[in-house]
C-alpha cells in the first residue's frame, strides 16, 4: 500500500505495498514493529513486487522533475508492507490516516505534508478491507492489481479506483475469446475464493447465453495442500472437452499442472486468466507438454521511457540507506554486503559469499514482466494529474459550492476525490487513462499465446488485444496466423524445437460435445443432455442446410430445388409442352396435317354434292360436320407452347365448343336418319320434320347449352397460368390451371352425354334400310369417341405436366380421326373409287 502526500516544495507521500511472495513473508527492518509482526525468518523477496515499488519511486521522481506538472509542488512517499496479512493492511491504513506509527482514529498528525491519496493494495481482499475504512473519510484509493468486481460498487466503496480492469471485463472477454474460436464444449476451473467464483459466474453466464455449453466446473481448493489436484485431473482426463478455462493464480494452479504433467495429460488448450497468463512460475521446461499453446488475457503493458535504465542503474553503493535494495541485492545474488545493516541471520544459500558490487541486475530484470509495474506507474500519475487539475481551477468555475475552488494548503480528501473521478490524460506512450462511474478504467488486455522460443523456453507472444472501449463493437482483435496451437501428438522437447513453426499451420483445435453436422443436416437435441450434445438428421425433402451445425433446415424458394447433397438450392427447369421439343413439334405437325383431311373431304363433298350418296346423307350437315372437325384438329394447337393467360383462357373453351358443334352435328344427322325413315310410312305426322330446321335446331340448342357452361365457367373461375412446384422437385411444371375443375369436367361430361345419346340413337337405327342409313357408321364413330375420352380420364390423372397436355391432344386427334374415318371414309371410297355405285338406280334398288 502506498500513501501519496504533498506539500509546497517539500512533500510526504505515504504508501502501502505487498512486497512478499504469496507463500512467504519477510522482515522489513524499517522498524521493530515490522520485524516482530512479519516474523524473524527470511524469505526470498519477490522480484515483481520489488519492481512495482521501484516503478512507484520512478514515477515520483519523474513527476517532481517535470516543470509542466505540479509546478512548485513536490511529491513524497512512505511505504508500508502488508506482509499479505489482512491485519497489517488494516493497521497500515490507520497509520497513514493518523500520520504516525500509532493509529489514532479521527486524528491527523502530518508534520511534513498532507496525505493526498493511497496507492494499493495489490490483493482484492486487502483492498476491500482498506476501501471500507478509506471510504468513510473519502480518501482516494487507487489499486494497481485489485480486480474483484465487488470493488465497482460505489455505494460500498465510494473512493476506490483502480488502474487494472475489473474481473467482470476479463470474464466477459474470456467468454468472447472462447466463442471467437467456435468452442462450444468447455471445462471451467476456478479457485474457491472471490476471484475465481465471481469470475466463474460471469464466464458461465456469457458462455451459456451464446449457446455454448459447460462440460464441467471444478474448484481449486485453496485450503488443501494439493489443491484437490488428483480429483480435478481425473475429471479433465475423463472429459471430452479439449478447451479448459482456468481462473486462478499461478501458485494455486501449479499443483494441478504438476499432477497433469505427472499423469501425462496433454492435448488440451488452456485459457488463462490474467493472474497466470504471464506467470514465470509456470514457465518451466517440464510444463511445456501440458501448457504449450495456452491462450490467455494479460494486463496491457504500456511503455515507461527510461524505467529499464533506471532499474539497471540501481546499486547498493549508490543508495546505501535503501534497505529494500540492499536486501533484494543480497537475496538475488546470494551474497552479503559488509554493512551495519546486515544481521547474522541465516540465509537460504549456505555457499554465501561477499558481494563485490560487480553483480548486474540486468540479468535478473531482463525478462521481468512490466505489465503490473505500468499500472503502478499510471496510478501515481493519476493522482498527480488530479492535483494538477485542482491547482488550475478558476474561481467561479470550480466544481464546489457557488463555483468555488479549493485551496491546496487546506485540501480535504473528498475535494481531491472529485478531480480523480474526472481525470483524463494520456501517458507518454499515448495510453488514455480515465475512469467510468464505477471507478474502473477502460478494459484493455493483451491476448498472449504460449509458444516455444528459439532457446527452447516458453514465452508469451502477443497475438491480439481486447478493448472494451473500442467503437463499433469490435472489442477483440486477433491475428490468427500468429497463434501456434499445441500439436495433437505429444512431442518431445527436441521435436518441438524443429517443428514449432510448422505447428502454426495446424488448424484451430475443435472442442465440441458432438461432431459438427455437415451441410444438408440439422442438429437434433439428445434428451437429457446439454444443447451442445446433439445428433445430425438429414433435412427433409425440399429443404437444405447450407451451413454446418444448422439448427433448422431452410425451404427452397418456389423456383429452386435442393441438390443431391441438400446444401444449396438450384434453379428449377420450367417444363411445358413447347414447339421447340420433338414431342411438341410432332403433335403440332400431326394436328396441322390432320386438319387437312376434313378440308379435303369437304372439297370432295362440294365437288360431288349432286351425287346421290352426298344428297342422301344430308349434304349441309356433312359440310358443317367437316368444318367442325377441322376446328377440332386445330384446337389442339392451343395446347402447345408457353401457357399465356389468353391461351389458358380460351384453349379448353375452344376445344369444348368445337367438339360440341361436331358431336351436335352427328346427333342431328342421327336424328335426321331416324325421322327420314319414319316419315316414309303412310299417314305419319313426322313428314313435316324432315326438313333442315330440325337438324339445325338440335345443333343450336346443344351448342348454346355448352356456351352457357363455358360463360359461367369463365365468369366465375377462369383458367390461368400456374406454376406447379409440388409434383416434381427438380422441375417447375408450367401449365394452365383450369380454375374450376368442376366446370371443366361438366363441359367434358356434356360432350360425353351428347356422344352417348348419339351412340344410343345410332345403335337403335343401325338396321334401317341402307339407302338412307349411315347410323352404323355413326355408331362406330361415337363408340370410338367414347372409348378415347373414357381412357383419357385415368390417363390424365396418372400423368403430370406436359404429358397431361400431350394426352389431351392425343385424345382430341384420336376422337376427331375416329369420326373422320368412321363417318366419311366409306362414302369417299364409293365416291372416288366406286363411282358406278354412286347412282340413283343402285340406291333405289337397295
Amino acid at each position: 500500500m502506498i500513501g501519496l502526500g504533498y506539500e509546497l516544495k517539500v512533500t510526504l507521500f505515504g504508501a502501502l505495498v505487498n512486497l512478499l511472495d504469496p507463500f512467504l513473508v519477510i522482515p522489513l527492518r524499517l522498524c521493530s514493529k515490522y520485524y516482530q509482526i512479519c516474523g524473524i525468518w527470511k524469505c526470498k523477496l519477490e522480484v515483481q513486487n520489488y519492481q512495482s515499488m521501484e516503478a512507484f519511486k520512478f514515477a515520483i521522481e519523474e513527476i517532481n522533475k517535470n516543470p509542466n506538472l505540479l509546478t512548485n509542488i513536490t511529491l513524497g512517499f512512505k511505504i508500508f508492507d502488508t506482509c499479505t496479512v489482512l491485519r497489517r493492511a488494516t493497521e497500515g491504513t490507520l497509520w497513514m490516516l493518523s500520520g504516525g506509527d500509532v493509529s489514532v482514529p479521527n486524528y491527523h498528525c502530518y508534520e511534513e505534508g498532507t496525505l493526498a491519496g493511497i496507492v494499493g493494495d495489490s490483493g482484492s481482499t486487502r483492498s476491500i478491507l482498506m476501501a471500507q475504512i478509506l471510504g468513510l473519510y473519502r480518501y482516494p484509493q487507487i489499486s494497481y492489481f485489485s480486480t474483484s468486481p465487488l470493488l465497482s460498487n460505489r455505494n460500498l466503496f465510494p473512493s476506490f479506483f483502480r488502474t487494472v480492469p475489473s474481473d467482470r471485463f476479463q470474464s466477459q472477454g474470456l467468454a468472447e475469446l472462447i466463442l471467437y474460436f467456435g468452442w462450444t464444449w468447455v471445462g471451467l476451473l476456478a479457485t474457491d475464493n472471490d476471484y475465481g467464483q465471481l469470475g466463474l459466474q460471469v464466464v458461465k453466464q456469457e458462455i451459456v447465453r451464446a449457446g455454448a455449453c459447460v462440460a464441467f466446473i471444478e474448484n481449486i481448493m485453496t485450503g488443501q495442500a494439493n489443491r484437490g489436484a488428483p480429483h480435478i485431473v481425473k475429471v479433465i482426463k475423463d472429459s471430452s472437452a479439449k478447451v479448459i478455462l482456468v481462473l486462478s493464480s499461478d501458485s494455486d494452479f501449479m499443483p494441478v499442472v504438476e499432477e497433469l504433467t505427472k499423469q501425462n495429460i496433454t492435448g488440451k488448450i488452456w485459457i488463462a486468466s490474467e493472474s497466470w497468463s504471464t506467470s514465470t512460475l509456470l514457465n518451466k521446461e517440464k510444463f511445456q507438454p501440458v501448457l504449450m499453446g495456452t491462450l490467455g488475457f494479460a494486463i496491457h503493458g504500456g511503455k515507461m521511457e527510461g524505467f529499464v535504465e533506471y532499474l539497471n542503474n540501481l546499486h547498493p553503493s549508490k543508495s546505501p540507506n535503501d534497505l529494500f535494495l540492499l536486501e533484494f541485492w543480497e537475496e538475488t545474488f546470494s551474497c552479503k554486503w559488509n554493512s551495519i545493516h546486515n544481521s547474522s541471520e541465516g540465509t537460504f544459500n549456505q555457499s554465501i559469499h561477499k558481494c563485490n558490487g560487480g553483480e548486474k541486475l540486468e540479468s535478473v530484470l531482463a525478462n521481468v514482466d512490466l505489465r503490473i509495474t505500468f499500472n503502478v506507474y499510471t496510478s501515481v500519475y493519476t493522482l498527480a494529474w488530479a492535483l494538477q487539475n485542482l491547482l488550475h481551477c478558476e474561481p467561479g468555475e470550480g466544481p464546489f459550492l457557488n463555483g468555488s475552488c479549493t485551496n491546496i494548503s487546506s485540501l480535504r480528501p473528498w475535494q481531491l476525490l472529485h478531480y480523480i473521478r474526472t481525470v483524463h490524460f494520456q501517458t507518454k506512450d499515448k495510453t488514455p487513462i480515465f475512469f467510468d462511474d464505477k471507478g474502473d478504467p477502460p478494459a484493455l488486455y493483451d491476448i498472449v499465446n504460449w509458444q516455444l522460443s528459439s532457446t527452447g523456453s516458453m514465452e508469451q507472444i502477443i497475438v491480439g488485444s481486447y478493448d472494451s472501449s473500442s467503437p463499433g463493437g469490435s472489442k477483440m482483435k486477433i491475428n490468427n496466423t500468429a497463434i501456434i496451437w499445441r500439436s495433437k501428438l505429444v512431442l518431445q522437447h527436441t521435436i518441438y524445437k524443429c517443428l514449432h513453426l510448422a505447428n502454426s499451420l495446424i488448424q484451430t483445435p475443435q472442442s465440441k460435445c458432438s461432431p459438427s453436422c455437415p451441410l444438408g443436416f440439422r442438429k437434433a437435441p439428445i434428451p437429457g443432455k446439454p444443447t451442445c450434445c446433439f445428433e445430425c438428421i438429414q433435412c427433409p425433402l425440399g429443404e437444405i442446410a447450407n451451413e454446418t451445425d444448422a439448427v433448422e433446415c431452410q425451404k427452397c424458394s418456389r423456383d429452386t430445388w435442393p441438390n443431391i447433397q441438400q446444401d444449396m438450392c438450384l434453379p428449377r427447369t420450367i417444363e411445358f409442352l413447347s414447339y421447340e421439343e420433338a414431342m411438341g413439334v410432332n403433335l403440332a405437325s400431326l394436328s396441322i396435317i390432320s386438319s387437312l383431311a376434313p378440308i379435303g373431304l369437304l372439297g370432295v363433298f362440294i365437288w360431288y354434292r349432286t351425287t346421290p350418296i352426298v344428297r342422301a346423307n344430308n349434304w349441309s350437315l356433312s359440310c358443317l360436320l367437316l368444318i367442325s372437325l377441322f376446328f377440332c384438329f386445330l384446337s389442339s394447337l392451343a395446347f402447345i407452347g408457353y401457357p399465356q393467360p389468353e391461351k389458358c383462357l380460351l384453349r379448353q373453351v375452344a376445344f369444348g365448343l368445337a367438339f360440341t358443334l361436331c358431336v351436335s352435328c352427328v346427333l342431328a344427322k342421327t336424328i335426321t336418319v331416324v325421322i327420314a325413315f319414319k316419315a316414309t310410312r303412310p299417314g305419319t305426322s313426322l313428314r313435316r320434320w324432315t326438313g333442315v330446321k330440325v337438324s339445325y335446331s338440335v345443333i343450336v340448342i346443344c351448342v348454346l347449352l355448352q356456351i352457357s357452361v363455358c360463360v359461367i365457367w369463365l365468369s366465375s373461375s377462369p383458367p390461368f397460368p400456374d406454376y406447379d412446384t409440388e409434383t416434381q422437385s427438380r422441375v417447375i411444371i408450367l401449365n394452365c390451371n383450369e380454375g374450376s375443375p368442376f366446370a371443366f369436367w361438366v363441359m367434358l361430361g356434356y360432350l360425353g352425354f351428347l356422344a352417348t345419346i348419339s351412340f344410343i340413337v345410332a345403335f337403335l337405327a343401325r338396321r334401317l334400310p341402307d339407302s338412307f342409313n349411315e347410323a352404323k357408321y355413326i355408331t362406330f364413330s361415337m363408340l370410338a369417341f367414347l372409348c378415347v375420352w373414357i381412357s383419357f380420364i385415368p390417363a390424365t390423372l396418372s400423368s403430370h405436366g406436359k404429358y397431361t397436355v400431350a394426352m389431351e391432344i392425343f385424345a382430341i386427334l384420336s376422337s376427331s380421326w375416329a369420326m373422320v374415318v368412321c363417318i366419311f371414309l366409306p362414302k369417299c371410297f364409293i365416291i372416288l373409287f366406286r363411282p358406278h355405285l354412286n347412282v340413283r338406280q343402285n340406291l333405289m334398288r337397295k
